[in-house]
């Protein structure tokens, strides 16, 4: 039940914030997303660290085709589910200092995409599953066309038509899968999906391999899936592009883990070195492209595109280091970039440009924001003691034993990403002011306790990640286990 309470209490509560008025919508919305974090607080206080599926609640839905209401949580699942339940009060707290026409539109949107992302991360049947994947789009499309930049109708359009067809080809699979389902009546229950598809030869396997990556690599997105990425980015409102790199990329990292590996084990074994050579090609393309950047919020852009694709190597090497060490990563990369995005809008209120070049000095007028930044962008470059060292350590493990080439160039995101976003730190920050940054504001009350907290979680599991690795290990054990029986290893 508190799975079912954890997807339907964000739509509720979105759904009456529509009929609230004046500036005490901001503080509804705050305090929904606070109760939505303390319930699954709640979840993971009662949740046992087992490779067990927890808090299920299976219903018919439409009985005729197969398909069932079918959730649950397991230690994969609980850590998007924390993930995204701790970023949404955050994004919502960064937008306190902002003026939206009809915010109450705007904070609705939210409440209802979260309800989309738990959902996904939560699916144990393929249709329910992939219903939520499409209901995320649509607050998101929103958000983008009503309250983002210039040009953003066709920037959105574009974004929408690339996630669509992606989810189409996703769709495509899991019809073909529900096809061959085991017994005499079709299911779309996640275990009938799993015997089907690891029933089938290589060839088929392939097929399903394909469509479902497709669906995914757009979504997370690697080359040369990611061309909608920085435009949308760039232009949506800054709580959508947090909700889109710091939660909504997640979606796609996460299916490969929930579904395409244990779907098409034989099809990954055969064609995961093909995508995982486009993931480490997307590292050192995004990386180069972000280094001759201008625009700071194109440049943390460019940079998550480096970064997914180093979890996504790491999640398709099949081993267990490379699988967990996505796990982390995922929730160091939705807490970083959520950080840096923010630094992006406090920069870009307070000065009215983005350029790196234009600005410089700022340490000197407000030193305490220097010190948040720095902690924020040394997680974001895996400084040891930070959360993304742990993350970033053992995906180049995983993908080391995969392929010590495909490592090397792989390990070259580390190098690169400390070049642009040093750089940048370097011209932003240091150095005299100008007349830009001379007069630039002190932090505000809501500004400092969504940087203090970002910059809380990274040294505390940087330096302490066993509570997380505690609550993924068993599951991803258990995947992997699996995966070697199916590959008959």
């Amino acid at each position: 039940m508190i799975t079912v309470l954890l997807i339907f209490f964000p739509l509720v509560a979105g759904l009456l914030l529509l009929f609230v008025k004046g500036p005490q919508v901001k503080n509804i919305a705050l305090g929904s997303s606070i109760l939505e974090l303390t319930i699954a607080g709640f979840a993971l206080i009662k949740f046992h660290r087992d490779a067990t599926t927890q808090f299920e609640w299976n219903c018919n839905w439409i009985q005729s085709l197969g398909i069932h209401f079918h959730v649950g949580i397991d230690g994969i699942s609980m850590l998007l589910v924390l993930l995204t339940t701790f970023l949404v009060p955050l994004i919502i707290l960064t937008s306190f200092k902002n003026d939206y026409k009809n915010p109450s539109a705007f904070y609705a949107l939210i409440l209802i995409m979260q309800m989309a992302l738990v959902g996904v991360f939560v699916s144990l049947d393929g249709f329910l599953f992939y219903v939520f994947w499409e209901l995320a789009l649509i607050p998101i499309y929103f958000i983008c066309l009503l309250w983002g930049g210039a040009d953003r109708a066709r920037i959105t359009f574009k974004f929408f038509v690339y996630t669509l067809a992606g989810s189409l080809f996703m769709l495509g699979g899991l019809i073909y899968l529900y096809l061959h389902t085991p017994g005499g009546e079709h299911s779309f229950d996640i275990a009938a999906l799993y015997a089907a598809g690891q029933k089938m030869d290589v060839t088929h396997q392939g097929y399903v391999f394909w469509a479902m990556f497709i669906a995914f690599a757009v979504k997370m997105p690697i080359f040369p899936f990611h061309t909608w990425q920085p435009d949308t980015y760039t232009t949506a409102p800054t709580q959508g592009t947090m909700m889109l790199s710091g939660i909504m990329l997640k979606m796609g990292t996460f299916g490969v883990i929930r579904w395409l590996l244990p779907l098409a084990p034989l099809g990954v074994e055969h064609y995961g070195r093909v995508a995982i050579g486009l993931a480490v090609f997307g590292i050192v393309y995004a990386s180069c492209i972000a280094i001759a950047q201008k625009d700071f919020k194109r440049l943390i852009a460019y940079s998550s595109i480096a970064h997914v694709g180093l979890i996504a190597a790491g999640i398709l090497s099949m081993n267990t280091q490379g699988v967990q060490g996505a796990m982390i990563q995922m929730l160091s990369h939705g807490v970083n970039v959520v950080g840096l995005f923010f630094i992006v809008d406090i920069i870009q209120r307070r000065t009215n440009t983005r350029e790196i070049e234009s600005l410089g000095g700022i340490r000197n007028v407000n030193p305490q924001f220097a010190v948040l930044f720095l902690i924020i962008l040394l997680g974001s470059v895996a400084l040891p003691l930070t959360n993304g060292f742990v993350g970033e350590f053992l995906l180049l493990n995983g993908v080391y034993q995969f392929s010590a080439g495909m490592a090397a160039f792989a390990g070259l995101s580390v190098i690169l990403g400390a070049v642009y976003m040093l750089r940048s730190y370097q011209s932003i920050m240091l150095g005299e002011t100008n007349s830009i940054t001379a007069s630039f504001a002190p932090l505000e009350t809501s500004e400092k306790a969504v940087l203090i907290i970002v910059c809380a979680a990274i040294i505390a599991f940087g330096v302490f990640p066993k509570p997380l690795t505690d609550i993924v290990a068993p599951s991803v054990d258990q995947l992997v286990a699996g995966l070697r029986v199916a590959l008959g290893r």
